[in-house]
């Protein structure tokens, strides 16, 4: 696989990530994440670590940024290839009244490119200065 058409490919799951997360749509997310997926939160005080299940339920718990009129604020830094069946992304992501940092890991199989895990943190807005 060309390197160009797999960075093109990990673009578009981001865009998929980044508009399932804003409109909290599970069904989206369940396309691009691998049902294996782990879901880590770094947050002292705050630590999770969810099966892709236990995340999509919080998620159709939560009222969509979108819904609300939130400004979407969202951000791709870096992504890295570790060969063709591996990515690592770092992106950025502002709703909730927080800004959010991930790092997650993709995987290719014959499915295409899939998030593995999602490891992140955040600082809430007001805690910016």
């Amino acid at each position: 696989m060309a390197e160009q058409q797999a960075f093109a490919e990990v673009t578009d799951i981001m865009a998929g990530y980044f508009d399932g997360l804003y409109h909290a749509d599970t069904k989206r997310l369940a396309q691009i994440f691998h049902p294996d997926a782990r879901y880590v939160n770094m947050i002292e005080g705050d630590y999770m670590n969810k099966s892709l299940g236990e995340y999509f339920d919080m998620i159709d718990k939560r009222t969509p940024p979108a819904s609300r009129g939130e400004v979407r604020d969202d951000r791709i830094f870096s992504i890295e290839f570790g060969g063709t069946r591996m990515a690592f992304v770092r992106a950025s992501m502002s709703m909730m009244e927080r800004e959010y940092l991930d790092f997650l890991t993709l995987g290719r199989d014959q499915h295409g490119w899939r998030i593995m895990t999602k490891v992140f943190t955040y600082v809430a807005k007001h805690e910016e200065a």
